[in-house]
């Protein structure tokens, strides 16, 4: 467990103002999803998942100020399944 809390924010409403310049990109499996780390800490505090190719998944962690979320379960560990399941808008937790 990462402690990622992901808040899903399509791309044309997130804008990084700052610390473009510190991240670095990794890409593991299939290379759909980009994992973004800050150089300087290695936190991750948002990046580009492979189950919401059109939004960024942003840390809610790393959130200023908390918001209040509705949290849904994904079992990552059977990925195909648990997003399946996401798209037909079932819990697969």
């Amino acid at each position: 467990m990462t402690g990622f809390i992901h808040i899903m924010v399509p791309h044309d409403r997130f804008d990084l103002v700052t610390g473009r310049d510190a991240l670095t990109s990794y890409r593991f499996g299939t290379g759909a999803a980009e994992h973004l780390f800050c150089a300087t800490c290695g936190v991750k505090s948002f990046y580009q998942p492979r189950s919401h190719p059109d939004a960024w998944s942003i840390n809610a962690n790393c959130l200023d100020q908390p918001v209040e979320l509705a949290i849904e379960k994904f079992e990552g560990r059977d990925w195909e399944r648990a997003k399946a399941a996401l798209d037909e808008g079932e819990s697969a937790g």
